[in-house]
């Protein structure tokens, strides 16, 4: 077996990953299968990492799992996943085949993938799951459908902009809060012969755009108003996201980014090595990357975790990953009372302090490293946008990456554009 391990519910876990279609290789699918006579099956991804290195993340949800296994006397069965490279589909692909034919027990699903899946009636209500009264608003909303919370996180994932303090401070820029500092902070890293200032890599540019698109949506005071708007037609999700990906357009024509390299790269693969070498000033990922090892949790400079550049200054972008029952799963009820389990306050309390994050239930917090404390302080100010919400009718996150991928690939705005106005007046035909 290639030197991997299993990850579950850190950003990269599943937004990060590719499979392929609907018959699995062998040699891709692995099952990790444990003896009892009552088993729940769980379908995950795998996450590559750099041999000899704990997986934090891994272990946390482990920690949660073993909890489950002892208290109802279940053995959890992993089902799980990962591919090679871009050209592979995604681990979205996989995981929708599997649940829409009823496969598995337990998913760990994106945000777009639960959504489908919920629209199709394929996942359980999980509702009335008693500690499901602990989640966090903010939780339930996003991940809440006609009244039907269809998915729980055992962590809130806030992505952010990990920036190399010391090259900030070389070349005197102060951290930027809105776009025109930022494009100014790379024009300044460009001129002194740093070549790409952004790393990117085909699956969080998006967080640029939702950052611009909904910070005023999600902390001007009129929420639920705007949604509705957008739900009914009568506003454009387009105009929201115009900003964004004229933005990020501009990026690639002055040679901030890498087009090129980044429709091609996995998400800390292609950019990773020239952060961690001092070679690129900036890079987007999710709030456990400062603390995995695999990822940007040992550099040495000085790294900060900052939010992305909005109207309203640095804007924490947070995405619900979710774990979710079959509707038509085999051993239904002990899948349940498994993730009632493993999303009780004392399982998430054991997840959050071991992989130092955010956590679903309103009553757990956990202190962060200093390195994200400029995240955390937004975050705590309830300052933040959702890239994903189950209550818009168009998906945001996986939408939005897939159309930013296609301006990657040589797309213009206009046509960015009016692929979200064909995907808005889809979705109100449903």
């Amino acid at each position: 077996m290639k030197k991997i391990t299993m990850c579950c519910l850190a950003g990269i876990t599943v937004l990060a990953l590719a499979a392929c279609g609907s018959a699995l290789p062998n040699d891709r699918v692995i099952t990790f299968e444990k003896e009892s006579e009552r088993v729940v099956t769980l379908f995950s991804p795998m996450e590559k990492t750099l041999p000899d290195v704990d997986n934090v993340a891994r272990s946390a949800s482990e920690k949660t799992v073993i909890m489950a296994e002892e208290k109802l006397g279940v053995a959890v069965d992993y089902i799980t996943y990962t591919a090679e490279d871009y050209q592979d589909k995604t681990y979205d692909d996989i995981a929708l085949d599997r649940a829409r034919n009823d496969m598995d027990d337990l998913y760990l699903l994106n945000p777009d993938v639960i959504q489908k899946l919920a629209e199709e009636n394929k996942l359980m209500d999980l509702s009335d799951l008693e500690n499901a009264k602990n989640l966090r608003d903010v939780v339930k909303s996003a991940n809440e459908m006609d009244g039907k919370l269809v998915a729980i996180p055992q962590e809130v994932v806030a992505y952010g902009l990990f920036v190399n303090k010391d090259l900030f401070d070389q070349y005197h820029l102060e951290l930027p809060d809105t776009p025109e500092d930022f494009l100014e902070c790379c024009r300044v890293f460009k001129e002194n012969g740093i070549e790409t200032p952004v790393g990117a890599n085909r699956w969080w540019l998006e967080t640029f755009v939702l950052a611009l698109a909904y910070a005023d949506l999600y902390n001007g005071g009129n929420t639920e108003a705007e949604i509705a708007a957008l739900n009914s037609g009568e506003a454009k999700y387009s105009d929201y996201m115009r900003p964004g990906f004229e933005f990020l357009q501009e990026m690639i024509d002055r040679g901030y980014i890498d087009a090129k390299k980044a429709y091609m790269s996995e998400a800390i693969e292609g950019e990773g090595a020239d952060f961690l070498a001092g070679k690129t000033p900036i890079v987007m990922a999710y709030w456990s990357a400062a603390n995995s090892e695999t990822a940007y949790g040992n550099p040495d400079f000085n790294m900060l975790v900052i939010g992305f550049p909005s109207s309203r200054g640095q804007m924490p972008v947070m995405s619900m990953t979710g774990i979710a029952v079959g509707i038509n799963a085999k051993h239904a009820e002990d899948a349940m009372n498994t993730l009632n389990v493993m999303v009780s306050d004392e399982a998430l309390r054991v997840y959050a302090e071991t992989n130092k994050v955010i956590s679903p239930s309103k009553n757990v917090s956990v202190d962060c490293i200093p390195a994200l404390k400029p995240l955390n302080d937004r975050i705590n100010e309830n300052v933040f946008v959702l890239g994903s919400n189950a209550g818009m009718k168009l998906e945001q996150w996986g939408n939005t990456c897939i159309i930013v991928r296609k301006l990657l690939n040589g797309a213009t705005v206009d046509e960015c554009m009016a692929e979200f106005d064909k995907l808005q007046e889809e979705s109100r035909k449903k």
